[in-house]
């Protein structure tokens, strides 16, 4: 299993950039696979506790559900658009793919541990000229791409 932990010892540069993209904002998106395999886009909070990163689901609801039958989730944080003419201050998007261990919640709740299979943080350059992508995966480390 991979933690969160284990992002932040192998990048902490990059995993502390990604971090602050999910602590700007309370609210996250999660997409999970519906009984048929076709995607389902929810709503979620998550937060960083104890080294792992960590979600729940109310009691019943279909997120929860899914992630119990099938595992595999993709979290993307909270984005913002780039303010026109400081487009180089936008601190860009992130991605957390992986599988979700269910573990105990409260009252009755659905709590999810990931195991981390791809992290990606996409940005500007600094002169905000190219489309910047970095991805991290436990097999092959830290990636990068530049796009126009």
């Amino acid at each position: 299993m991979t933690t969160w932990q284990d992002v932040e010892r192998a990048e902490p540069e990059f995993a502390g950039r990604v971090r602050a993209l999910f602590d700007a904002h309370k609210h996250k998106t999660i997409a999970t696979l519906r009984a048929d395999g076709s995607p389902r886009i929810s709503g979620i909070e998550a937060q960083f506790a104890d080294g792992d990163l960590v979600f729940g689901s109310m009691p019943g609801a279909r997120k929860g559900a899914d992630l119990r039958r099938d595992p595999r989730f993709a979290l993307h944080s909270a984005t913002v658009d780039p303010v026109d003419g400081a487009e180089a201050d936008w601190p860009g998007e992130a991605k957390i793919t992986g599988r979700a261990t269910a573990t105990e919640g409260e009252k009755g709740s659905d709590r999810f541990v990931a195991d981390i299979t791809e992290v990606v943080h996409t940005h500007l350059d600094p002169k905000a000229t190219l489309l910047v992508v970095e991805w991290w995966t436990p097999t092959h480390g830290l990636r990068r791409v530049e796009r126009e």
